[in-house]
């Protein structure tokens, strides 16, 4: 029969010291900074700690190995790009675009996603995890920009919501590969006047399929 005696162990959630957002930073920035300096095959979570000031068993009470960590340290730069509100679709598409390719000149960040790119055509879980911590959190710019433009009247409501965020889908994949590609794999420049024409293209797309 099994000890009736009361459990002693913490209530869920409490498991440990809470984890510390200046370390969380520090961590980050050091993995990006490894990674462009020793490139993805040498970085170790050993290389991390010691840039970080930290010890090794805080890099893995936070995140299971390598490649969850870069993937993080990829997102948190991510995270960071915005959408203002510039009184039109038009001007909304081209800054956040103008936004992302000052992004990707960033050594720290072409660098990381080139890597965790090239590592997830062979980890299927890493490719999971750039999903939901990259391309699923920044879709959120699309949302709001279609839903700016559509109080504006600039776009129609959608009552399909299948249809609405496979149409989500399609301009986020539209704008983030075409702009990856022309700055990290063609190395040709993204400036104002590429990016104009490019959101002329788009929002011919655009205002074609909602007119459909």
């Amino acid at each position: 029969m099994r000890n009736p005696c009361p459990r002693t162990s913490p209530p869920p959630g409490r498991t440990g010291r809470p984890r510390s957002a200046a370390a969380d930073a520090a961590i980050l920035a050091a993995t990006r900074d490894a990674l462009v300096e020793l490139g993805w095959s040498k970085l170790t979570m050993g290389d991390v700690s010691a840039r970080a000031g930290v010890a090794k068993t805080t890099l893995y009470r936070r995140w299971a190995g390598k490649s969850e960590l870069v993937v993080d340290a990829v997102a948190e730069l991510f995270d960071a790009l915005e959408l203002p509100d510039r009184g039109s679709l038009e001007g909304d598409i081209e800054y956040v675009v103008l936004q992302f390719a000052e992004l990707l000149r960033r050594p720290e960040a072409r660098t990381a996603l080139m890597a965790v790119v090239s590592e997830s055509t062979r980890d299927a879980a890493l490719r999971d995890r750039i999903r939901s911590a990259i391309v699923d959190r920044q879709k959120r710019l699309v949302v709001l920009g279609r839903e700016r433009a559509q109080a504006r009247g600039e776009l129609p409501y959608e009552e399909d919501e299948a249809l609405a965020g496979l149409a989500t889908d399609l301009i986020f994949d539209v704008i983030a590969g075409t702009v990856v590609h022309r700055a990290l794999v063609s190395s040709e420049p993204v400036d104002e006047l590429w990016v104009s024409t490019f959101t002329q293209l788009l929002m011919h797309g655009l205002r074609g399929a909602d007119s459909a």
